[in-house]
């Protein structure tokens, strides 16, 4: 399989296998009027097999969505057909209107212009818990 190499854009690299569709939809990307390339399962050295999203245009991505998704990804800056800057991601400690409570009694539910906003409470296990009604967010 063959996938051109991008001249300005992002690449979103060491995705988890199976994760790249979650992030693809995460970030709105079925949205975007530009090439994306998404491979999934190849093989990798680091993971045994991993995800990766090419983005042929210079795009702002949520950092917050990636890191949430998978904070092992790495993100790849490309300006003129080089690299020029190689990001580490973490889990972000907040996460706001990336996720909805599913807590029907929370207050998001019934006050829809509010935003949801989720803290990390066990980096360990992934987990985040709504700021309004400590509910623990559904897995991904």
């Amino acid at each position: 399989m063959n996938v051109d190499s991008i001249r300005d854009g992002i690449v979103i690299d060491h995705i988890a296998a199976g994760c790249g569709m979650k992030l693809y939809r995460l970030l709105g990307l079925e949205n975007l009027n530009v090439p994306v390339a998404m491979i999934t399962n190849v093989a990798s050295a680091r993971r045994g097999r991993k995800d990766i999203i090419k983005i042929d245009a210079d795009i702002p991505v949520s950092f917050d969505v990636i890191g949430y998704v998978d904070p092992a990804a790495t993100v790849n800056i490309i300006r003129g057909g080089t690299l020029i800057e190689k990001k580490q991601i973490d889990m972000p400690e907040m996460l706001s209107n990336v996720i909805r409570c599913k807590n029907p009694r929370c207050i998001t539910s019934t006050e829809q212009e509010l935003d949801n906003i989720f803290r990390l409470t066990d980096r360990a296990k992934k987990e985040y818990r709504c700021i309004y009604c400590d509910t623990k967010a559904a897995s991904l």
